[in-house]
């Protein structure tokens, strides 16, 4: 690696893609910012992952493994170089500083104010780099009620009311079957940080952007949320079922379950006609979507009547043809399989010979700036005889 005259981002390879050129360092860990890492790499950033000594927990969060390495690990990591440094060395927290006096952008999700004892955080961080931009993600902000809090996505999904929504009416409350308030985070501060490089564009100075897992929860809640605070209603467990639409569900058929989405009365009017029940649509209890949403009871045997005569899949190809939405309910393998029967093509190749990963295409397309998949997961401080070299060079070159 070389360095300019600032040791900003062309001091690292370009790589191609819309956000080629920028520098990220990471000194994140788990999900949330990885994932928000992961992302900008995809399109083009260089990204410097910082690990600790023992390296990010998501290493030894296994099983399942390929070769011996956490899947959990390889599925938000890819095309970044990994140096490990101990913030407890004073050579290696020098080391960090200039990363960070060199970076675009830095990510971190440390305790807010943990990073303060050494001189990494915003202020910091501000006074020798005035364009960063610092994402700063936490369980619950930094203010004086959640800074101490710890910030784990299953304790997100109880406290915002996640779980109370989801699973049986009459069952326990389930947690989601994916870590997705961190997922959400780690989005909605790729949001912030391409939003504040915008800002850093126009008027040269960058900001300190903060997401917290319990907002990204709340406003992903959307019309859980809404109903409560819109209109002083608390949701609750409906199972499957859907608070202001029906049929939006999973009905059964002569082998199986399909979900069938009519989520309009054009729709319904459709569905009942490839059902061979046209008389339902004139039917004032089912006309309009409050009257099948009020008698919802009444109206699910009528279809299931019909739909058991048939296998689910023989009423897919029939109910899709008529241009309602529906679909099987798949396992992970058939999901994957039915993205690349449709031409999504899900499933990308990062790096070559024995040490290419499989791993799942960014899900963003671009007309001319596609996303690139060069690096696979770095094994710990694989990078960091290199980066230790580039970024002592500044100290080199004043000397």
């Amino acid at each position: 690696m070389s360095v300019d005259a600032t040791g900003r981002a062309n001091a690292v390879p370009a790589a191609p893609g819309p956000l080629s050129g920028l520098l990220v360092a990471d000194f994140s860990r788990i999900l949330a910012g990885p994932y928000s890492t992961m992302l900008l790499a995809d399109l083009g950033a260089e990204v410097v992952k910082v690990e600790g000594p023992g390296g990010d927990d998501t290493r030894t969060w296994q099983p399942p493994v390929r070769e011996g390495v956490s899947t959990y690990y390889l599925g938000a990591n890819r095309n970044k170089r990994s140096i490990a440094l101990d913030l407890k060395d004073p050579g290696d927290v020098e080391l960090a500083r200039e990363l960070s006096r060199r970076a675009d952008v830095l990510v971190e999700n440390f305790k807010p104010g943990g990073l303060a004892r050494f001189g990494l955080d915003y202020d910091s961080v501000a006074t020798a780099n005035p364009g960063i931009v610092y994402a700063s993600i936490s369980g619950f902000g930094s203010g004086p009620g959640g800074a101490a809090l710890p910030g784990y996505d299953l304790i997100v999904q109880a406290i915002s009311g996640f779980m109370s929504l989801t699973g049986d009416p009459d069952g326990e409350p389930y947690r989601g079957g994916v870590a997705l308030f961190d997922v959400m985070a780690g989005l909605h501060a790729t949001i912030g940080i391409l939003s504040a490089l915008n800002h850093r564009h126009e008027t040269g100075t960058g900001q300190h952007v903060e997401v917290n897992l319990l907002s990204s929860a709340l406003s992903g809640l959307v019309n859980q949320t809404s109903a409560y605070v819109a209109g002083g209603v608390v949701p609750f467990r409906m199972g499957n079922s859907h608070p202001s639409l029906f049929p939006y569900e999973p009905l059964p058929c002569a082998d199986g379950e399909l979900i069938i989405t009519a989520g309009n009365d054009g729709q319904f009017r459709k569905l009942c006609e490839v059902l061979g029940v046209p008389e339902l649509v004139e039917d004032p209890r089912f006309r309009r979507n409050e009257d099948r949403t009020a008698n919802r009871d009444a109206l699910r045997p009528l279809l299931v009547e019909r739909l058991r005569t048939r296998t689910k899949m023989e009423w897919f190809r029939d109910i899709i043809g008529a241009g309602v939405p529906c679909g099987p309910i798949n396992t992970i393998d058939q999901g994957v399989a039915f993205a690349e029967e449709i031409g999504l093509d899900p499933v990308v190749t990062v790096g070559e010979g024995a040490a290419a990963i499989p791993s799942v295409r960014n899900p963003i397309t671009f007309s001319a700036t596609e996303a690139s998949y060069r690096l696979p997961p770095p094994g710990l401080d694989e990078h960091g005889q290199e980066l230790r070299r580039w970024l002592g060079s500044a100290e080199e070159e004043s000397a």
